[in-house]
C-alpha cells in the first residue's frame, strides 16, 4: 500500500509531500492545476523513462521518493529478498535525474535500475490510464487481460520461452536442409583441399629449413671451391699458411731466453690460435669429404617450395600459415562429414520441444477457457450497472491452425460485443462508440482490479465520457475497490469524488514569478465546497452547495 510520495523540483512543484490512507482517495482539482501531478510523479519513481523538461524551471535536478508498506505483499517481500535490497515493514522507492540527462534509482536507499524499479512496482501499484480504451480495440490487449485475470502470466511466459527455442530450432533444422545440395558441394571441395594440404605433410615440412637448403644446393659448386681455398690457406699453400705460420712463431719465441710477461702472454695466445687452426682444418676436411653438389635433391626442394607458395597463393594465405589454414578446412569438412547426425540431433531436439510446447499451450488454454466465461460474467455485471442493459461482452477463443505455432499460444483471442439482445456480437471497433468504448474499459479494469493481488490500484480519469447516474456507480465501483484495499482516483466527475473516503484538492498558486502547484486534504465542509466548483462552474449558489451537501452524503450512506 502506498503510504506517501515526496516530490522535489518537479513540473511546478518545489517540495511536497503527500500522505495516503487506505480506502478511496479522490484528487480533483481545476483544469491545469495538476490533478495527473501526483500519478506522474509516481510513474518516475517507479521507473518510467526520465523527461529533463519535468524539472521545475532552474533547477538542476529532480527528486521523487515514495514509500510503501510491503508488510502483506509476500511476493513483493521475496524479490526485495532474492535481489538483495534490505526491507523492514516499509520499502522505500527513490529516483533522481537532472537535467544533464543523468538518471539514479534507489531501492531502501541501495542502488538500482531503472528495470528493477519498474519489476518491483508492478507488484506494488497498478496504474489504468484513461486512454486505455483505445488499446482495448487491439486483440493483443484482450489477450493480456484474459492471461492477467486468469493469473497465467507465468505460464504464458514460459510458453513464449518454449516458442524461441523451437523457432530457432525449426529455421535451423530447416536451413541444414535446404542446404544440402550446398553442403554437398562445399565437402566435396573441402575433400580436395583438406587431402591436397595432407600430402604435402606441412607438419614434417618446416619451410625455413626447406628454404636454407634450397639455397645451399644451389651454391654448392661454390661452397665446395671457397672450402679448399679455405683449407688451402689454413694448411697447403707453399710458402705460407696458418699452420706452418704460428708453428714459426711458437719456435722463435721458444728460443727466446728471459721472456718478458707480453711475450709470454703472446706465446700462449699463439698456441691457443694453433690449436682452433688444428681443429678448423679437421672440420674444413670433414665437410669437404662429406659436401658435394645434388642436382635430384636441389629438385626436389624446389618443387616442394613451388608446391608450398602455389597452395598459399590459392588460399590467399601467406606460406606460414598453411597448417593452420589445414587445419581449419580440416575442422569444417569434419562438422559437415557430420551433417546427417546434426539433421538427426536437431530433429530429436525439435521434436522435445514441440511436446513441452505443447504441454504448455494444452495447460494454458484450459485456464482460458474457464477465464474467459467468468471474466465475460462479471463484465457483462458490470456493463448492466453502467447503463447498458442488453449490451453483452463475449470472449471469443478462436484455435490456430494446428500446424502453426505462435509465441501466445494455441488460440486467438478477442473481446467481441453485442450492443443489444438478440444481434450478433461484433468487433468492438465496429460496434462501440466512444462513450460506449469507455465504459467497456472501465468494466473491464473494474474486474481485473478486483481479482488483482496488488494493493494499490490508480485511476487516472478513467470517466471520462461518463456522467449522471453512471458517474454515480462508477464512484460506487471505485469505493467498494477502496474497501478491499486502497484506490487512488484523478477524476473530474463530483458523482464520482463524492464516494471517495478522502479528498485531495490540486492547486496552483501564483506569486510575480513563481507559479506552484499544491495537493491539499480537504475535510467535510471543503469537499461539500470543491463538490459544489465542480457541480456549478465559476458560480457557486446556495442551491449549489446543498446539492453537492446532498451529494456527499448520498454517498457516504
Amino acid at each position: 500500500m502506498l503510504l506517501s510520495i515526496t516530490i522535489n523540483n518537479y513540473t511546478l512543484v518545489e517540495s511536497l509531500e503527500i500522505e495516503f490512507e487506505k480506502g478511496t482517495t479522490a484528487i480533483t482539482g481545476e483544469t491545469g492545476a495538476g490533478k495527473s501531478l501526483v500519478l506522474d510523479a509516481l510513474g518516475m519513481a517507479l521507473g518510467d523513462r526520465a523527461d529533463t523538461d519535468t524539472i521545475r524551471h532552474g533547477k538542476p535536478r529532480a527528486e521523487i521518493t515514495a514509500t510503501f508498506d510491503v508488510n502483506n505483499i509476500e511476493d513483493a517481500k521475496k524479490w526485495l529478498y532474492d535481489n538483495d535490497f534490505n526491507s523492514d515493514e516499509n520499502c522505500i522507492l527513490r529516483r533522481i535525474y537532472t537535467t544533464e540527462g543523468r538518471s539514479k534509482g534507489y531501492i531502501n536507499g541501495q542502488p538500482s535500475t531503472m528495470s528493477q524499479l519498474q519489476e518491483l512496482g508492478d507488484m506494488l501499484t497498478d496504474i489504468h490510464s484513461q486512454h486505455e480504451h483505445q488499446s482495448l480495440l487491439r486483440k493483443d490487449t484482450h489477450r493480456r487481460l484474459l492471461d492477467e485475470y486468469a493469473k497465467a502470466e507465468d505460464l504464458t511466459k514460459q510458453i513464449a520461452s518454449h516458442f524461441t527455442l523451437w523457432h530457432k530450432t525449426n529455421n535451423d533444422l530447416n536451413n541444414l536442409l535446404k542446404r544440402s545440395d550446398e553442403l554437398d558441394a562445399r565437402k566435396e571441395l573441402l575433400s580436395f583441399q583438406v587431402t591436397e594440404l595432407q600430402q604435402l605433410d606441412l607438419k614434417r615440412v618446416h619451410l625455413g629449413q626447406l628454404e636454407l637448403e634450397q639455397k645451399t644446393l644451389a651454391n654448392a659448386e661454390q661452397i665446395v671451391q671457397d672450402s679448399h681455398s679455405l683449407l688451402s690457406i689454413c694448411e697447403q699453400a707453399e710458402g705460407f699458411n696458418l699452420r706452418d705460420g704460428l708453428n714459426r712463431a711458437l719456435s722463435i719465441l721458444a728460443t727466446i731466453d728471459y721472456k718478458p710477461a707480453a711475450l709470454e702472454t703472446t706465446e700462449e695466445l699463439l698456441q691457443g690460435g694453433l690449436i682452433q687452426v688444428e681443429e678448423a682444418i679437421t672440420e674444413l676436411g670433414h665437410h669437404i669429404d662429406k659436401f658435394e653438389a645434388d642436382p635430384q635433391r636441389l629438385q626436389v626442394v624446389e618443387d616442394e617450395l613451388s608446391v608450398i607458395f602455389q597452395l598459399a597463393r590459392k588460399h590467399r594465405v601467406s606460406p606460414d600459415q598453411l597448417e593452420a589454414t589445414q587445419t581449419s578446412l580440416e575442422s569444417e569438412l569434419k562438422s559437415l562429414l557430420g551433417g546427417s547426425e546434426n539433421v538427426d540431433a536437431l530433429q530429436l531436439k525439435l521434436a522435445d520441444l514441440s511436446e513441452k510446447y505443447m504441454a504448455l499451450a494444452k495447460k494454458l488454454s484450459a485456464k482460458r477457457k474457464v477465464a474467459a466465461k467468468t471474466m465475460a460474467i462479471e463484465i457483462n455485471q458490470q456493463l448492466q450497472s453502467l447503463s447498458m442493459e442488453g449490451a453483452e461482452l463475449l470472449i471469443q477463443l478462436s484455435p490456430n491452425p494446428s500446424d502453426e505455432y505462435r509465441s501466445t499460444g494455441l488460440e486467438d483471442i478477442e473481446f467481441l460485443l453485442a450492443s443489444n439482445p438478440g444481434q450478433p456480437h461484433k468487433m468492438l471497433a465496429k460496434i462501440a462508440s466512444g462513450g460506449e468504448l469507455s465504459r467497456i474499459s472501465l468494466a473491464i479494469q473494474v474486474v481485473a482490479a478486483g481479482h488483482s493481488n496488488i494493493p494499490t490500484l490508480v485511476f487516472d480519469e478513467v470517466d471520462v465520457g461518463i456522467g449522471g447516474s453512471t458517474a454515480d456507480v462508477v464512484g460506487s465501483l471505485l469505493k467498494q475497490l477502496g474497501n478491499r484495499g486502497q484506490v487512488i482516483s484523478v477524476t473530474h466527475q463530483p458523482q464520482v469524488a463524492a464516494h471517495a473516503h478522502h479528498h485531495y484538492l490540486a492547486s496552483k498558486t501564483v506569486e510575480g514569478n513563481n507559479t506552484e502547484s499544491l495537493m491539499s486534504p480537504l475535510n467535510q465542509q471543503q469537499r461539500i465546497d470543491e463538490l459544489a466548483r465542480m457541480l456549478g462552474g465559476a458560480t457557486v449558489t446556495e442551491q449549489t452547495l446543498s446539492h453537492a451537501s446532498e451529494l456527499l452524503s448520498l454517498a457516504s450512506s
